[in-house]
């Protein structure tokens, strides 16, 4: 057999899997079978599943000995139905009138499903002529034993018996004893089941729980996110406290910033707990998880914005980019608010589907936009601290603008390596690593806040970088008074004048298009 032909094979099963499963318990309601090649399937569910540290149990329950240490893969309550039409070509006194099988393979052992007949062309049902060369079964899905385990790939058939509509499925649990990404397909090979339907439900369980595989890291990985953030805002708070009377508008965002950071990890820990002691993902719940998600990284994204725009230190108000600063936290609101739905609510494989390209490209372009106007912003400022000469709000906004230069070029890194993570692992079988993908990118944004919590901490000195409404800031005033102590007071007069002369030119340094309304004071 063509190996190479066989991997394409499991490609176009793949992109077949159109089926609507919901987490761990994969519900099937009536779902229908695509026709693709000489067979009819229907996809059951991808997942990573480590082995089994206990032998098969004959438990049937879901919710006891969640972490007992089983992992298996149940068939409960499988219903296949055919059309009427299908039904009435066969007699009441026939024994079997229809085939389905279930196909269980570890993702390794993808080649020894189905093969290529003469010409090239894909089979995945055994033909008369793959009969006398693969030594297979007319009729059924042409299956290789595994190397390692000659009895998986693991088959499950189900006959139709007489002219009967439906025909139910055994319930079994089958038992996982080796660790991999396991793949489940049900496939009729007779062209008169064309139609077919199913009903049912499968329940996919790793030793620890009902999660699966590449997300149950995520739930250690919360643990300590919430204790990071627990940490920030113990050493927040208390700055804010003792320093409360010098508190600025900027330092109530980031608070805001952090609190929303603390709830988005209890409610991604609780989230992802309920899910491993059931299995299911109440659609409410992950939707306010996902909500609370989708707002902190744009009041994130927004609060950076602000800063790098020099809200609070070098000019009062947003002035005329107040509506479009909000339009774009709006717009990317939402198309993150998309995106994580698509990833989140329903339907959940270890095997990401078609959607989730598309609102990946628009919430790329929205950070893509950010980044230019945060930087351009972040420049314009620097260009107007070193007019005004203020060393100590410029050194700050030089870290600021590093920090930000190196989370950029991590992000950038970071977006290559996941390329190449996926490009290199088209079956997913790195699944046991693919939890730090996510990880990577909620380190970066705490990291990035740390920063911006300790450039922006509450302290006595906080009022001295906050702006001034009037002509010239303190620090300028501390500065031109150092200069003028040892100068005669005939010229005195001429760097106060100097002075004016500075920052009425340096009204027109910082505009970045602004409407009129920009140099308004509060």
């Amino acid at each position: 057999m063509d190996r190479g032909g066989s991997a394409l094979l499991f490609v176009v099963l793949v992109v077949a899997a159109g089926s609507g499963v919901e987490a761990s318990v994969h519900v099937y309601s009536g779902d229908t079978f695509r026709e693709v090649g000489n067979a009819y399937l229907l996809a059951g569910g991808s997942e990573g599943i480590a082995a089994s540290r206990v032998g098969s149990s004959g438990d049937n329950s879901v919710a006891p000995g969640v972490r007992d240490g089983r992992a298996f893969i149940r068939f409960d309550q499988v219903t296949f139905g055919r059309s009427e039409e299908a039904s009435s070509h066969y007699s009441n006194m026939e024994h079997s009138s229809g085939l389905v099988q279930a196909i269980l393979f570890e993702a390794a052992d993808r080649n020894n499903i189905g093969g290529s007949a003469y010409g090239g062309q894909k089979s995945i049902c055994c033909t008369p002529d793959l009969a006398k060369i693969e030594r297979c079964k007319a009729g059924e899905v042409l299956r290789r034993p595994s190397s390692v385990d000659s009895a998986w790939p693991y088959v499950l058939n189900t006959f139709f018996r007489a002219n009967y509509a439906s025909a139910k499925m055994e319930s079994v649990d089958v038992n996982i004893s080796r660790t991999g990404m396991y793949n489940l397909f049900f496939i009729s090979c007779d062209p008169m089941l064309k139609g077919l339907k199913m009903s049912g439900k499968t329940i996919w369980k790793n030793p620890t729980g009902y999660l699966p595989g590449r997300m149950a890291p995520l739930m250690t990985f919360y643990i300590f996110m919430l204790l990071a953030y627990v940490a920030l805002s113990i050493v927040w708070s208390s700055q804010c406290v003792k320093f409360w009377r010098d508190i600025l508008q900027i330092q109530n965002y980031i608070s805001i910033v952090i609190a929303l950071g603390f709830f988005e990890m209890t409610l991604w820990y609780f989230e992802y707990l309920n899910f491993n002691n059931t299995g299911k993902r109440p659609v409410g719940i992950t939707l306010c998880v996902v909500t609370v998600g989708a707002l902190r990284k744009t009041i994130s994204r927004l609060l950076i914005l602000t800063v790098s725009m020099g809200y609070g230190v070098v000019r009062p108000t947003l002035g005329g980019l107040t509506s479009k600063v909000l339009l774009l936290g709006v717009t990317y609101f939402l198309a993150t608010e998309a995106l994580d739905i698509v990833e989140n609510v329903g339907t959940v494989n270890d095997i990401s589907g078609k959607a989730r390209l598309f609102l990946v490209l628009p919430d790329a372009f929205l950070d893509a936009f950010l980044i230019l106007w945060i930087f351009t912003s972040l420049s314009r400022t620097l260009e107007k601290l070193q007019a005004r000469r203020s060393s100590a709000k410029l050194d700050i906004y030089r870290k600021f603008t590093n920090a930000l230069a190196v989370s950029v070029i991590a992000s950038v890194a970071w977006i290559g390596y996941e390329v190449y993570f996926k490009a290199t692992d088209v079956f997913s079988e790195r699944w046991q690593s693919a939890w730090i993908i996510t990880a990577f990118w909620d380190i970066l944004a705490f990291a990035v806040l740390c920063v911006i919590c300790y450039l922006w901490a509450p302290s006595q000195s906080s009022r001295r970088y906050a702006y001034s409404d009037e002509l010239g800031e303190d620090a300028d005033d501390e500065e031109a008074q150092s200069l003028t102590q040892s100068l005669p007071e005939a010229e005195i007069g001429m760097v106060k004048q100097e002075k004016r002369e500075v920052n009425s030119n340096d009204r027109d340094v910082f505009t970045l298009e602004d409407e009129p309304e920009e140099d308004k004071r509060e």
